[in-house]
């Protein structure tokens, strides 16, 4: 007789949209998009200039407010948790963030330990842990004590992550953290983000840096129009729809990887 078969159990959720929207002025940014975010993946969200991504981001964060639908961090309402609670299970690593004060990269990470101190609570020896803890997650150990100023695009991207980290949050947000980095620094930044223990989502331009995603949301005039794997999402008819390239799936020689090879749909003379 055949063996019966337990049904595996699906993932957890970690973080839910359910029907947002967002306008401003009207013009709808953000149109009915509903997700699931499974706990302990990395879902990247993906589409072009303008489809409503890091807008998105800011909703599923927090940082802006939906006028219609809703936000869920678990199971919980997340326009019904306090501030404090919130920072401690969710951080968001902006596109860009700059100072002018003469702060240290310590000074920068430590700030991530804000949602757990009361009011002019010094950091503990535990708090301490962390946040080294985190400047050693992202390379920065040996750069604690440089100035914010001194440090090279890669390395500010890396301490906010580090500073993200040091609120020990369950979910990670990630807005094109890539952008205007070289390509060493993205290949290493997005290897640091891929094999990050927690659950992230992740703003992304760069097609073949999607690839690495166990998950991809298509977002296009702010609407969620696809949503799988990258095999299931980035397909010739998809990607001529959605960002006007043609597409072809070539194979790198050396580690069998896919890679994309994109090209205008028409071509100009000069």
């Amino acid at each position: 007789m055949p063996t019966a078969t337990t049904p595996s159990t699906p993932p957890a959720v970690a973080l839910q949209a359910r029907q947002l929207g967002w306008q401003v002025q009207g013009t709808p940014i953000v149109q009915n998009v509903s997700l699931q975010v499974r706990s302990g993946e990395m879902l990247g969200l993906i589409g072009p200039n303008g489809s409503g991504k890091s807008s998105l981001l800011r909703l599923l964060s927090g940082m802006l407010r939906p006028q219609t639908g809703d936000v869920l961090l678990g199971d919980q309402a997340l326009h019904r948790l306090p501030r404090r609670s919130i920072a401690r299970q969710l951080a968001l690593v902006a596109q860009s963030a700059h100072t002018q004060d003469a702060i240290t990269v310590w000074d920068a990470v430590e700030l991530g330990r804000t949602p757990w101190l009361s009011a002019l609570q010094p950091l503990a020896p535990r708090d301490r842990d962390i946040v080294h803890q985190a400047l050693q997650a992202v390379g920065l150990q040996d750069k604690a004590h440089r100035t914010w100023h001194t440090l090279s695009g890669g390395e500010r991207q890396r301490a906010h992550i580090a500073r993200a980290l040091a609120q020990q949050p369950e979910v990670l947000l990630l807005d094109e953290p890539t952008n205007h980095l070289d390509v060493h620094q993205q290949l290493s930044l997005m290897q640091l983000v891929q094999h990050l223990p927690i659950t992230k989502v992740i703003a992304l331009h760069d097609l073949n840096q999607a690839l690495a995603c166990d998950r991809l949301a298509v977002m296009h005039q702010g609407r969620l129009v696809h949503l799988g794997t990258p095999d299931e999402v980035l397909t010739p008819e998809l990607l001529q729809t959605v960002f006007q390239v043609q597409a072809h799936s070539l194979t790198d020689p050396l580690d069998g990887s896919r890679v994309l090879r994109l090209r205008p749909l028409t071509t100009t003379l000069p």
